[in-house]
């Protein structure tokens, strides 16, 4: 993985790092959980033929920065930090990309202000629905945050990477992804107590954009629920299931994903 990184002030002073590939329509990837903008380097290589490609690292996330006028840690910050990224660098409008995590601070973004955004595509959307979490995902992020607070670092961090993907997934993750998560470490606990908000059917039938939705066949269930809901819910909505792929399905199967969005992207360049 690159650690290679441009620096963008914002409108708030916040600087921000990220990393930039290619010229073309403007693209904005979003990173999620534990993540920074070295998690899209598939795409920051597989979209830069026709797409000037931007990945930013939200606050808080690698790398550290000398920056004193940090916001909150949230995701409310996060999604205007993507709108705020998008007017600083001097875009009208851009297709925005999000996972996980990040695929809900997009989906916010996009809520807010959705005339900044040309399209948006969601791969494994990870906030809850109305419901809320399932219990089972809730007690391992729990148990998570006590191995991180015994110290035990790489054993927290693999009990929740495997959480939103599979058992194991932690063990098969090249070194390259494991030392990206451990250097976000410190990121865990407070997003784990800015609780996302659900997906709301009201949002997605008022939201007038077309919507790419990627989701794993072997993602746990919450996110192939939600793929499915918002699915359904949106006017302009296309959803793509890739066999044989889990959460992290943009390094595991980085040219399907890749030729699903380009192809996306390309029909909605208007």
């Amino acid at each position: 993985m690159t650690d290679k990184a441009r620096l963008k002030r914002l409108g708030d002073g916040t600087l921000i790092a990220y990393a930039s590939a290619g010229s073309g329509s403007p693209v904005v990837c979003v990173h999620g959980a534990l993540c920074d903008f070295r998690y899209w380097e598939p795409q920051l290589r597989g979209l830069a033929d026709r797409h000037e490609v931007l990945a930013p690292s939200l606050a808080h996330y690698h790398p550290p920065l000398p920056d004193t006028q940090l916001p909150a840690f949230g995701w409310r910050q996060h999604a205007q930090q993507v709108l705020d990224f998008i007017q600083a660098c001097g875009l009208d409008r851009a297709h925005l990309i999000g996972h996980s995590r990040g695929a809900a601070v997009a989906w916010q973004a996009a809520i807010a202000q959705p005339q900044r955004v040309r399209s948006l595509t969601l791969l494994d959307p990870g906030a809850p629905q109305e419901a809320g979490l399932p219990a089972e995902a809730e007690a391992l992020r729990a148990q998570a945050l006590a191995l991180l607070d015994a110290g035990e670092r790489d054993a927290g961090l693999a009990c929740f990477v495997d959480s939103v993907s599979q058992p194991g997934a932690w063990k098969r993750s090249s070194e390259a992804f494991r030392n990206m998560v451990r250097d976000n470490a410190a990121t865990l606990a407070p997003q784990l107590a800015d609780a996302l908000p659900p997906f709301r059917q009201a949002d997605a039938r008022a939201l007038e954009l077309p919507v790419l939705l990627l989701d794993g066949a072997l993602s746990p269930a919450q996110y192939r629920d939600n793929a499915a809901a918002l699915s359904a819910w949106l006017p302009d909505a296309r959803r793509h299931t890739i066999a044989g792929a889990s959460h992290g399905m943009t390094f595991t199967h980085p040219r399907r994903c890749n030729a699903l969005i380009g192809q996306f992207l390309a029909e909605h360049e208007g």
